[in-house]
C-alpha cells in the first residue's frame, strides 16, 4: 500500500514539473510575441506619429502662390501650414513662404497681403517652366518644380526627392530690429563650389509675418475666415554668392510690417537664370 502511494506521489510530482515547465514556456512565448508584434498593431501610437530624422536636415524652400480672392486657395493654404507645422519629410527642413499675388484683386476682394512683385516672381517661374500662364494655387519647390498647391501627395513626393540634393550652407544670425523699420542681421554663406553650373547666384532676404488672418467679406471666399502662415511681406536682393568666395556680411534692410512681434526671416541663394534654389536658411524674430 505504501509503495503504491509513493508511486502515485512521484507520478503527480512529475506532472507538476511538466506543468510548471509548460507555464514558463508559455510565459516566455507570450513575452516574445508581445515584443515582436506590438510595432505592427494597426493604430498603435508609434505609427500615428510622423517619422523623425534627428540627424542633419537638408533645407527645402516651399513657395505657395495664393490669393484670398481664389476659392481654390484655402485648401492649399492649409496644406502649407501643415507642412510647416508637422515637417513630414525625413531628412528635410521645410522652409515655407506664402506669396499672395494681386491678379485676383479686381474680382470682388482686395487681398491685403498681395503684391504685384509676387505676381511677377510667379510669372518668371512660369517662363522657366515653359508654361503659357500663371494660376493659383501654385506650389514651387526649390525654384525648379511646380504643382497644384493643394496636391499633398505630389508635394510630399517632390519634397522627398528634393531633400536628396545638397545645399550651399547659409546662416542668419544676430537678427534684431532697429528704429525706423530697419532690420539688422549677419549673413554668412559658403561659396557655390566647383560643381556649381553658375559662376554666381543672387542672395535674397525675405521678411514674412509668422501668421495672418482675414475676415473676407466679398468675392469667392465671402464669409470665410482665412488663415495663413509665413506671409511674405518683403523680398530684397542683398548680394551675390560667388563660385569660390565665401559671403560674410552685416546687412541692414528696410521693412514696413506693422506687426513686429513675430517675424520670419528667410535667406535664399538662387540662380539668376534657371531659378533653382541652391541654399536656404531661416530665423525667427519675436520682439
Amino acid at each position: 500500500m505504501m509503495k503504491e502511494l509513493r508511486n502515485s506521489m512521484e507520478h503527480l510530482n512529475g506532472w507538476g514539473v511538466v506543468c510548471f515547465s509548460l507555464e514558463i514556456t508559455l510565459l516566455f512565448a507570450s513575452s516574445a510575441l508581445a515584443t515582436f508584434s506590438l510595432p505592427h498593431i494597426p493604430g498603435a501610437s508609434a505609427l500615428a506619429q510622423p517619422k523623425r530624422d534627428y540627424g542633419p536636415r537638408t533645407p527645402v524652400l516651399v513657395e505657395l502662390f495664393t490669393s484670398e480672392g481664389c476659392s481654390s486657395c484655402p485648401p492649399a493654404d492649409a496644406l502649407l501650414e501643415k507642412l510647416d507645422r508637422s515637417q513630414p519629410v525625413n531628412g528635410a527642413e521645410l522652409i515655407v513662404l506664402s506669396e499672395h499675388v494681386d491678379y485676383w484683386n479686381d474680382i470682388g476682394w482686395q487681398d491685403p497681403y498681395s503684391s504685384h512683385e509676387y505676381s511677377e516672381r510667379q510669372s518668371a517661374y512660369a517662363a522657366r517652366f515653359g508654361r503659357g500662364g500663371i494660376y493659383t494655387p501654385q506650389m514651387v519647390i526649390d525654384g525648379h518644380f511646380e504643382l497644384v498647391g493643394s496636391d499633398e501627395r505630389g508635394a510630399i513626393r517632390a519634397l522627398e526627392n528634393e531633400s536628396k540634393f545638397a545645399k550651399v550652407s547659409l546662416a542668419l544670425s544676430a537678427v534684431r530690429i532697429e528704429s525706423n523699420n530697419k532690420l539688422d542681421l549677419h549673413v554668412e554663406s559658403d561659396p557655390l563650389g566647383p560643381s556649381a553650373a553658375a559662376h554666381s547666384a543672387g542672395l535674397f532676404l525675405a521678411i514674412a509675418d509668422d501668421t495672418d488672418e482675414s475676415q473676407v467679406s466679398r468675392g469667392e471666399n465671402a464669409g470665410r475666415t482665412l488663415k495663413h502662415v509665413a506671409v511674405l511681406r518683403s523680398l530684397v536682393e542683398i548680394g551675390k554668392v560667388e563660385k569660390s568666395d565665401k559671403f560674410s556680411r552685416d546687412v541692414t534692410v528696410n521693412f514696413n510690417n506693422q506687426d513686429r512681434r513675430h517675424l520670419r526671416i528667410v535667406g535664399i541663394i538662387q540662380e539668376r537664370s534657371g531659378g533653382r534654389v541652391l541654399g536656404v536658411a531661416s530665423a525667427r524674430l519675436s520682439d
